[in-house]
């Protein structure tokens, strides 16, 4: 199977790790990711107001990138990209006023967008193309004692137009933790958010939500909290500092993205996961699991 790909500024950048596990785990699983050809940053965040209709060119535009190769599906692992690409699309499909305005704003493009692409999260390929049957043929090492809380945020699920899973209890991840031979945990706070952008100038608030959230995983007797964005990836992992200093209680817990869980239970070896680049080390828990 052959699919576009976006990965997005912040998997190039920062969060290496979590390309590299999630184009390894793809690979193992028959997946060739292809990446598109002068994609440009999808936006971050989708736009609020409704007369901002530029906004929407950004992410329209790496749709318009995908037809251009002839494929219908573009795929990327990277929830808030996923999120505005979706919307956006979601937007150009549901008016055609609003979608012949976005192709005069790219008006220097050979072809317009029709609206004719599919924006896919890893997730769904992994649910719904490749099944978690077959995954489950593919492990080579199992996640045998790993508990694992599956967090969402609010990317995944929120708006409906772009839910990939039930908005109030998704399962996707927790099912693919199965599969992988881990112990999904009952967790109550996986779709809380993690206060996202605030933690630009009120970190304060991260922390207070890093308390709860992890501090909720840790009484369900979770190891790790296992994500799908990167942002909550930042917030939950490098605001564990500063909630300690908030927090006197607060215990730490490693946080990982749910392709590095992939990649391990595919046979992956350390150089995919790229543990150096996380604050809380998962290396000491996932050595003690005999996971590496």
């Amino acid at each position: 199977m052959k699919l576009s790909y976006f990965p997005g500024c912040t998997l190039k950048n920062h969060a290496r790790n979590f390309e590299d596990s999630t184009l390894y785990a793809m690979d193992k699983l028959g997946v060739e990711a292809v990446e598109l050809d002068r994609w440009n940053c999808c936006g971050t965040v989708y736009s609020l107001s409704a007369d901002d209709l530029m906004r929407q060119v950004a992410p329209v535009r790496n749709l318009l990138r995908t037809s251009e190769r002839g494929d219908s599906q573009l795929m990327t692992g990277c929830s808030m990209c996923f999120n505005t690409l979706k919307r956006a699309n979601h937007r150009a499909r549901a008016s055609e006023e609003d979608l012949a305005r976005m192709n005069d704003f790219m008006y220097d493009e050979p072809v317009d967008y029709a609206g004719d692409v599919d924006v896919l999260h890893v997730l769904e390929v992994v649910r719904d193309q490749i099944g978690f049957d077959a995954i489950r043929e593919q492990v080579v090492k199992p996640l045998e004692g790993l508990r694992v809380a599956c967090y969402y945020g609010c990317m995944l699920v929120r708006p409906n137009e772009a839910a990939i899973d039930d908005a109030e209890n998704p399962r996707v991840l927790e099912d693919l933790i199965t599969v992988l031979g881990g112990e999904p945990v009952d967790f109550s706070h996986k779709t809380e958010c993690c206060g996202a952008h605030q933690t630009v100038d009120k970190p304060e608030i991260i922390a207070d939500k890093t308390y709860e959230i992890l501090g909720s995983a840790k009484a369900q007797g979770a190891d790790t909290v296992a994500v799908s964005c990167p942002l909550c990836a930042f917030n939950l992992d490098h605001r564990q500092e500063a909630t300690l200093k908030i927090h006197s209680d607060f215990h730490s817990m490693p946080v990982v993205y749910f392709s590095q869980l992939m990649a391990i239970a595919l046979g992956g070896s350390e150089s995919v996961l790229r543990l150096d680049l996380h604050h809380t080390p998962p290396g000491p828990l996932l050595t003690g699991k005999g996971l590496l």
